[in-house]
């Protein structure tokens, strides 16, 4: 079997995550991805070798990359991380998000960046527990924001949305709330003392 996925033009996570939904489709055979830049083609590396994947690039020009990945055949490759044997990992997983920007010097850039961290929470295999909202973070979920379909899915899918009841007063935003539940700062402590792992972008 050999399926294509044209991921060119597709802005990050998307060439990642379109890659990974083909390859749960097939049990054996060779993907193929294209992209357009060089840095989806190493994330497409990197996603390759953590899954202990076989794979080949192929570069044509500076515009056109190609992986392919072979599935359902045995690699030498060992996929990274591995739980040990016998190990089932039962920690809680909460995500914080206490802006409405991911990282420091562009803000635009910024707000790309957090709106494609939350999209990508609502594609992985596992999702997170919860998701706590405080400071700027909590303008991500009221009406208006362009994370808010995304953050109504996890809310669908079981995931505990918490938003900072202080803030949104802060920011006048308590009667635009429009996912998840108002929280305390107590909570919000207590829910990250009790983590196994905590997640900030």
């Amino acid at each position: 079997m050999r399926k294509i996925v044209d991921a060119t033009g597709l802005a990050c996570p998307l060439p990642v995550i379109e890659t990974k939904k083909a390859l749960k489709e097939m049990s054996q055979g060779v993907l193929e991805v294209l992209v357009d830049n060089i840095i989806s083609l190493q994330n497409l590396e990197k996603m390759a070798k953590q899954m202990g994947l076989s794979y080949e690039l192929e570069t044509e020009h500076d515009s056109q990359h190609k992986i392919y990945i072979q599935v359902g055949e045995a690699t030498a490759l060992e996929p990274a991380e591995e739980t040990p044997e016998g190990q089932v990992d039962t920690g809680t997983k909460v995500v914080v998000l206490s802006s409405d920007v991911m990282g420091s010097g562009d803000e635009k850039l910024g707000r790309v960046l957090m709106k494609g961290f939350i999209y990508a929470l609502t594609e992985l295999d596992r999702l997170p527990d919860k998701v706590l909202l405080y400071n700027s973070g909590v303008k991500l979920s009221v009406k208006g924001s362009d994370s808010l379909g995304d953050l109504r899915k996890l809310a669908e899918a079981g995931v505990e949305i918490l938003n900072c009841g202080t803030c949104l007063n802060f920011f006048d935003l308590s009667q635009e709330l429009a996912v998840g539940s108002v929280t305390n700062m107590y909570e919000i402590v207590q829910s990250q003392m009790e983590a196994g792992t905590i997640i900030r972008p």
